[in-house]
């Protein structure tokens, strides 16, 4: 997986002593022995089956560079039994004092040293499970489709590790009912081991991945199959029980605004296999951790944070979206639009070998400054995907996606589609129109929504081209559209170059052109780029840019060159640091805007003093100066502060504090949360807001001293039920 941006894939097969030679004659696969007895999952890996059980080794690297056999060896061993698949790996390090490892929050060891299972329970390349262990047994976890990796799924499974004088080693349980896989005896599966050496910017895998096919883990992969497993009717049921009171100060004292409990119930029932339904009455849709703050002055689209609920995750992947990256037009669905749903039902996975689908219908709470005097108080929400995979990772498929707010409407209906045509290169497309009514209206209105591109990615070359029109009256209120009324063209260019010079792991040249036609104005923008991105020992980086820019807002061009500075590093085995400078022209959006000069800073230190305690301060900075007479408009800080002590696998205490200079707000955060398993949890929260403000004459007014205005507590408590 790419540190950046990871891009999956998966390779050939295998021998019990090493990787094959790269060939298009597809290896046999995996046997893994059976278990007559499981192995205890404790890190030890002492247990008899594991004296029985095949192996593979050999690893070879991917990132920086392909083939590299890597300097420590990696030995992974597989079996199963009835229900569960179990993994074994024993990381040798001749520098076991310097491997990078933490007692952590499950999915937070990203900058650790790790070992991962890319596991395609279908067997069909187009989807993976990322399942991450760090040295000393913490997880992450992940699914990966469509050239995107989501870290907010989580699945149950286990895992323990242990950091010895050898380096270090692993044990994995995984339960094939947590799972999704297909029916046949045996059952076939396709994986990928992977390592990671933080230390050493070093990712490799086994299987070898293949140079002229480059990163892509889903069409490089190895078989294996498990024989006369159970087949569960999968039955799950999460009841949850909240707490919560808020306070706010609408006068000169705080006084309670909302709060008390609640009971809700989410249930998973597995109809096959392959295919889920989830149904939630009156559930906590709420999330645990807050989002962090972001610049939220002179933008020009909303912001966008990530989707966290577990109810909206699993599956999630087969929305995923062709050319996404490259366009304003980055979701077609963004379940955040749901904000508030006081119930939903949700049809997730495979009705054959080949078809795939995906269904939310939600019943959405509208907030009460949205509700008209005798309007609606709810919404209907109603999205459905269909998704048929094709030869290798291609795939096609279509969209509907509908919201209904009384009289008022929008619905987006299309498809798209991935090719691969080249070894390392596939085509895409998608096409989608869309009708839409605004409350009073009489008449609706009408859009569209087209793209076109080619995107490959090898050892020497990652290249992107794409086309796109989305029409001025094209919407989407359970999308994410950062802008409508364009036609663009793209290019990006980055070669991956290897000079052999001392500590330079790689080095990628970045040429960048992207030209818009502004449709409401005709004008034409144009942004013109060059970067070069040092890849370093230490998982460093060091990157420059410049680019050549104009935009077009309101029907004015303006300039916006500038240049963009960055890097990062692992200092130490405790110390993580990274930030970035940008500076150049700007426009200020507003309904007369005007140009002027911007600059940004963001800085991220972390400090490990010890495997269970992390430090973490971030700083984000950004100011605007008119051009026209050279006036400050704002200077825009946010300072964030987190320290987490985590007792154990299953128990951690976390704070965060964060200040907001323009707007002159304190946020202090405290959460002590118990996760045995994801669903069954307890969590206890406290969050006070302060703001620089004081009581005159019956408003409040700006002051020089905090005044606490809003204050809250919450409570919440989860079970989870597997029949």
């Amino acid at each position: 997986m790419i540190p950046s941006a990871r891009a999956f894939a998966i390779p050939p097969a295998s021998t019990l002593a090493g990787s094959p030679a790269l060939a298009a004659t597809p290896a046999p696969p995996l046997v893994p022995v059976r278990a007559a007895v499981p192995p205890v999952i404790d890190g030890d890996l002492g247990d008899a089956v594991w004296q029985q059980a095949p192996s593979v080794t050999g690893f070879k690297t991917w990132y920086p560079d392909f083939g590299k056999d890597m300097p420590d060896q990696t030995v992974a061993y597989y079996a199963y039994d009835a229900e569960n698949i179990y993994f074994a790996f024993r990381a040798f390090d001749s520098e076991p004092g310097r491997i990078k490892a933490s007692v952590a929050a499950r999915d937070t060891i990203s900058a650790d040293d790790w070992i991962c299972i890319n596991l395609d329970s279908f067997g069909d390349q187009q989807a993976l499970y990322g399942l991450y262990v760090n040295p000393l047994g913490i997880q992450g976890d992940s699914r990966y489709a469509a050239g995107k990796e989501d870290y907010g799924v989580d699945i149950v499974w286990y895992s323990a590790g242990r950091i010895d004088d050898k380096g270090y080693t692993i044990e994995v349980r995984i339960p094939f009912k947590s799972l999704r896989y297909g029916g046949s005896n045996p059952v076939r599966m396709r994986l990928i081991f992977e390592r990671r050496i933080t230390r050493r910017s070093e990712q490799g895998t086994w299987p070898e991945l293949d140079p002229k096919i480059g990163p892509n883990f889903l069409v490089q992969n190895t078989g294996i199959e498990f024989a006369n497993i159970r087949h569960y009717t999968l039955l799950e049921v999460l009841p949850d029980a909240t707490y919560s009171r808020h306070l706010t100060r609408p006068g000169e004292t705080l006084e309670q605004t909302s709060g008390g409990g609640d009971l809700g119930v989410t249930a998973k029932y597995g109809v096959t296999a392959q295919l889920t339904l989830d149904g939630a009455i009156n559930p906590d849709f709420s999330q645990v951790e807050a989002d962090a703050g972001q610049i939220d002055i002179n933008r020009r689209y909303a912001l966008f944070f990530p989707e966290k609920r577990p109810f909206f995750l699993e599956g999630r992947e087969l929305f995923n979206l062709v050319g996404a990256d490259n366009n304003p037009l980055q979701y077609i669905v963004y379940t955040r639009t749901i904000e508030n749903p006081a119930g939903g039902a949700k049809l997730t996975g495979k009705v054959s070998g080949a078809d795939n689908i995906s269904a939310i219908y939600a019943v959405d709470e509208l907030a009460d400054d949205a509700v008209a005097p005798g309007g609606p108080s709810h919404a209907q929400v109603a999205v459905a995907r269909y998704k048929r995979s094709l030869n290798e990772d291609s795939y096609a498929g279509g969209f509907y996606t509908g919201r209904e707010v009384g009289d008022a409407f929008n619905r987006v209906f299309g498809g798209d589609a991935s090719i691969r045509v080249t070894k390392s290169g596939s085509i895409g497309f998608f096409a989608f129109g869309s009708e839409t009514k605004q409350d009073g209206a009489a008449e609706s209105t009408g859009g569209h929504a087209v793209l076109g591109n080619y995107s490959a990615d090898s050892r020497n070359l990652a290249l992107y081209l794409g086309a796109q029109e989305i029409s001025q009256g094209f919407e989407t209120w359970t999308g994410y559209l950062t802008r409508a009324g364009l036609f663009q063209g793209t290019a990006v260019v980055t070669p991956h170059l290897y000079p052999k010079i001392r500590n330079v792991r790689r080095v990628d040249p970045t040429l960048t052109m992207d030209h818009l036609r502004d449709e409401a104005s005709g004008i034409w923008e144009h942004y013109n780029g060059a970067s070069v991105t040092v890849r370093l020992p230490r998982n460093g980086n060091l990157s420059a840019g410049y680019h050549w820019s104009n935009e077009v807002f309101n029907g004015e061009s303006f300039p916006t060159s500038g240049v963009r500075l960055a890097a990062g590093a692992q200092l130490t085995k405790q110390v993580t640091v990274s930030g970035s400078v940008t500076h150049g022209d700007a426009i200020y959006y507003a309904a007369n805007p005007f140009g002027g000069t911007s600059s940004g800073a963001s800085l991220l230190l972390r400090y490990q003093p010890a495997e269970q305690w992390q430090f973490e301060g971030r700083a984000t900075y950004a100011g605007f100066s008119r051009a026209s007479d050279g006036r400050r408009l704002y200077d825009y800080a946010i300072y964030r502060g987190k320290a987490s002590f985590q007792v154990n696998r299953y128990l951690f205490f976390r704070a965060i504090v964060e200040y907001n200079t323009y707007r002159r707000q304190l946020l202090t955060d405290f959460l002590a949360s118990f996760t045995y398993i994801p669903g069954t949890v307890l969590h206890a929260g406290y969050g006070s807001f302060y703001e620089k403000v004081r009581w005159d004459e019956g408003r409040y007014v700006p002051g020089t001293s905090f005044l606490e205005t809003r204050r809250g507590f919450f409570f919440k408590a989860s079970y989870l039920w597997r029949l």
